[in-house]
């Protein structure tokens, strides 16, 4: 998955800057990466209903590839940076067990919460304080039955 991540780079070249960064930035080295953890998929069934809940959780574009049939939707990113994809392929199955991913909310995620809600999303554990130096998280159900966390510092 890797190299055809680096091809999608490779063949931005019609597409903005910003998104051609974003796609770009998954192909960077590992002696260059600043984070232990460099892309993190989430598996998604119905793609446009999971880019649309994205896009309107996040307040975000994302940028969508056809890699020989799997659907790729890119989230913006900063370079160096965790890469986050969503992905819709015959591999891909979305799940509540297994790894957490946590998304940063900023510095209050009960904005995020309720748009979660709002766009189909289920908060399975409301904001809860984890303690004053670490700030607080919410864990969730998107639209396509994945579990995951969010993060804040207030």
């Amino acid at each position: 998955m890797l190299f055809g991540l680096g091809f999608i780079a490779c063949t931005n070249a019609d597409k903005s800057d910003e998104q051609a960064q974003n796609v770009a930035s998954i192909t960077k080295s590992e002696n260059q990466m600043n984070n232990l953890v460099s892309i993190v998929e989430i598996p998604v069934i119905d793609f446009a209903r999971a880019t649309t809940f994205y896009k309107n959780v996040l307040n975000t574009v994302i940028e969508e590839v056809d890699m020989g049939g799997t659907q790729m939707g890119v989230l913006p990113n900063d370079v160096g940076t965790v890469n986050v994809v969503l992905v819709k392929g015959s591999d891909y199955i979305p799940t509540t067990d297994g790894v957490v991913i946590y998304l940063n909310a900023g510095k209050d995620l009960q904005p995020m919460i309720e748009k979660i809600e709002k766009n189909g999303g289920e908060v399975i554990v409301p904001k809860t304080e984890i303690s004053p130096e670490m700030g607080f998280f919410a864990l969730f159900i998107d639209t396509e039955g994945n579990k995951l966390g969010l993060h804040s510092s207030n």
